[in-house]
């Protein structure tokens, strides 16, 4: 038998070599990997969960904004996010398409439901569909114009069946009432993250202020999953909470801001002026109660024309006009230099080479103090300054809080400037040129008058809580800036400022109200020029007011610059469109002193005119009012107060009749009952002093045949004090529903 000769393979020895070094290889892999727990420089454990960890997001929810009745004025809300897949291989039946197949079609019905949607963008995103790095892209959005689309829009896309087009929930700040307090509440968007996440951020006003408090803290949910993205049995699942965002109360009232809203619309689209701003305070606590402006704009949209992106209440300051006589009074009036019945020259007064010169350039000759403040003059305020004293009135407008900020609860507050180097720029600051303020220090100075004194500092945050526990964060309150003027001055001051709208010879009557005794000051102030000087017939036009004057609630200051103005009429038409309605609204919603009114005997009175003065004598006289008969008797023509109300047993009603008028026994009369008979009876009836009838020179039951002067005079509150039982004050009118 023939031995087999042993050959050497080389190719099996060479496989074996190999075969055999890889598992070496493999095996010395293995064995570092379980003694070290590191490839690559990473731990496994950590590059597993990395893979099979999951992490998805809990999206706080941003605080809402309220008013200070619990009504929302901001809060997030459902909306949905547009999203367009673009990857053929999310395709598995053609006949079902899931990705978009028509890149134009899809683009004309995405910008027909959402305009803001550029078509050409649209089909530009639509059609790139891979990223820079050359990987292709899944699915594309569309930014902000594809976040925030309501349940309207986003119905009527679905309905055209788009292939590829999907929409996920989203959440959208939402202003329910649109136009509302814009420039004070501000708006928020979503913005785009580094990490392509989005986040809600304040962009302006309140939202912006408090966007820190407002925003809250997102949460997650953390989990394992296997390959698949299957969740893991027994695996655990650990969730941290969102944290929502912390709700805002207003001092704003969303009733009165209402009202105040659809007046300043309605006087807009009239007169079509180039500005107005308006706000209103309660003078007790500081609180405001509505503010805003125009032109003004939707926050959902954001769409506004021609306008300013800053409050104008608060950030800019202005020139106030006449307003400013209000605390030029007031500081004379509290010095005891103020001399009502003493008279001076009007038209003229002469600054070294300077003259100033009343609203009319010509006056109206020798006038008392009185009748000048209630015409407004100019001049009456330059020789005021000189019985006042120029550093004793600037510190009345230091204590006024003009010259600084009043440290309102929002932001980029301007302060204002007193203008002092020069004589002539002391005297046109007492009428309110040349030195500027802003609307809400205006607001604030007049607490101190609406307050026997006491000045309030404006506020627009009542409360921040936390909706999750109900915990306070932060709760504002009331804060005196101190007393500029007494309250006996404060009441003197309420007194002459209800008398420019019943005196004779008031600026402000186009501001009366029936049903409520309102004291105020209009304003005309020149509009200065960029490059110095003043524009020629160009002016902003404003009212600062209160009611009722006994006991005032309300404050309001409305400005309306460069109306356009009809045939006839003069500035304060306008400003007394926005003031007028709102007041009476308010004062009425608010039922001002209700309380008080019931503690007292009422009496109804109705619309008398065309009936017998003298059977509504006796019919008012047996309900426990005093009727004053204007006039020789028989049908009554007009009367005050009018319609139908209740007033206080004791009041005054009067009635005008046509005929001869016989005068009444004044004794006791408050300046307003005189100044109501005096318009009534359009007699020449000199007031002087004020307060109540001390005296008249002619006696009662005199019959009145010529244009003699009759002189009333009055008692000061600082010589006696007697009720005032006029006709319409707060503490006697209560309106009578309709039956």
């Amino acid at each position: 038998m023939k031995k087999k000769r042993f050959r050497f393979q080389w190719g099996a020895f060479l496989l074996m070599i190999f075969y055999g070094g890889l598992f070496f290889l493999l095996f010395t892999r293995m064995v570092t990997l379980q003694a070290t727990g590191e490839a690559e420089g990473q731990e496994l454990a950590a590059r597993a969960a990395a893979k099979y960890s999951k992490e998805s997001a809990i999206t706080a929810n941003r605080g809402k904004i309220y008013d200070r009745t619990g009504q929302v004025i901001a809060e997030d809300t459902l909306s949905y996010r547009l999203i367009a897949i673009v990857n053929e291989e999310a395709t598995i039946d053609p006949k079902k398409p899931r990705h978009v197949i028509d890149v134009e079609k899809t683009a004309a019905v995405l910008h027909e439901n959402i305009p803001s949607l550029k078509e050409e963008d649209i089909v530009k995103k639509l059609n790139n569909r891979y990223r820079s790095d050359g990987q292709p892209l899944y699915q594309v959005e569309f930014g902000s114009a594809g976040r925030g689309i309501s349940h309207e829009v986003m119905s009527k896309i679905k309905d055209k069946k788009l292939p590829g087009i999907l929409f996920v929930n989203d959440l959208k700040r939402y202003y329910p009432n649109g136009i509302f307090a814009s420039h004070l509440i501000g708006f928020a968007v979503k913005e785009e993250n580094k990490d392509h996440t989005f986040t809600t951020k304040g962009k302006m006003g309140l939202e912006l202020t408090y966007n820190k408090e407002l925003s809250g803290k997102d949460g997650k949910i953390e989990y394992e999953t296997d390959a698949f993205s299957y969740l893991l049995p027994n695996s655990e699942k650990m969730i941290t909470p969102a944290k929502n965002g912390d709700d805002i109360y207003l001092t704003i009232d969303k009733t009165i801001q209402s009202f105040l809203e659809e007046a300043m619309s309605q006087v807009e689209k009239e007169y079509n002026p180039e500005s107005m701003t308006a706000v209103m305070a309660d003078p007790k606590t500081g609180k405001i109660l509505a503010m805003t402006q125009r032109p003004t704009f939707n926050p959902d949209t954001r769409e506004g024309t021609n306008m300013k992106w800053l409050n104008e209440v608060i950030e800019e300051t202005i020139e106030p006009g006449s307003t400013m006589k209000t605390f030029t009074l007031a500081s004379a009036i509290d010095t005891n230099t103020w001399p009502p019945n003493a008279t001076y020259m009007s038209g003229q007064y002469r600054v070294l080479d300077r003259v100033i010169k009343d609203h009319n350039n010509v006056g109206w000759n020798r006038i008392t103090y009185l009748e000048g403040f209630q015409r407004s003059s100019n001049t009456a305020m330059a020789h005021l300054l000189k019985l006042i004293g120029e550093d004793v009135f600037y510190d009345y407008l230091d204590k006024f809080g003009f010259g600084k900020k009043t440290g309102i609860d929002l932001p980029n507050e301007a302060a204002g400037t007193l203008l002092s180097k020069y004589p002539i720029q002391r005297v046109t600051t007492t009428y309110g040129q040349g030195s500027t303020v802003t609307p809400i220090q205006l607001v604030q100075a007049m607490t101190a008058i609406a307050n026997d004194g006491k000045m309030m500092q404006p506020y627009v945050i009542d409360q921040i809580v936390d909706p999750s526990t109900g915990k306070i964060i932060q709760n504002h309150k009331p804060i005196e800036k101190g007393q500029p003027v007494s309250a006996d001055t404060a009441k003197q001051v309420r007194e002459i400022l209800a008398s420019t709208l019943t005196a004779k010879y008031g600026t402000a009557k186009d501001f009366i109200l029936n049903e409520y005794e309102v004291a105020g000051k209009t304003g005309t102030a020149q509009i200065p020029k960029a490059s110095g000087g003043y524009l020629a017939n160009d002016y902003l036009y404003s009212f600062l007011g209160m009611a009722p004057v006994d006991n005032p609630q309300l404050i309001m200051y409305v400005s309306v610059t460069k109306p356009k103005l009809k045939m006839g009429e003069n500035g304060s038409v306008p400003v007394s469109k926005v003031f007028k309605p709102v007041m009476l609204n308010s004062l009425k919603y608010l039922n001002v002193n209700t309380e008080d009114v019931k503690q007292v005997d009422n009496a109804a009175i109705q619309d008398y005119t065309g009936k017998s003065a003298e059977a509504v004598q006796v019919e008012l006289a047996n309900d426990g009012l005093q009727p004053v008969v204007v006039g020789s008797g028989g049908k009554i023509i007009d009367q005050y107060p009018k319609g139908s109300q209740k007033l206080i047993k004791g009041n005054f009603v009067f009635l005008k009749t046509e005929g001869d008028i016989s005068l009444p026994d004044f004794t006791d009369w408050s300046l307003r009952n005189v100044l109501v008979f005096k318009s009534m009876a359009n007699l020449e009836i000199e007031v002087v002093g004020e307060g109540f009838v001390a005296s008249q020179s002619v006696s009662a039951g005199t019959v009145i045949s010529d244009s003699s002067p009759i002189v009333v005079k009055l008692k000061t509150p600082a010589e006696s004090y007697i009720k005032d039982v006029e006709a319409t004050s707060d503490d006697e009118v209560e309106q009578i529903v309709d039956q």
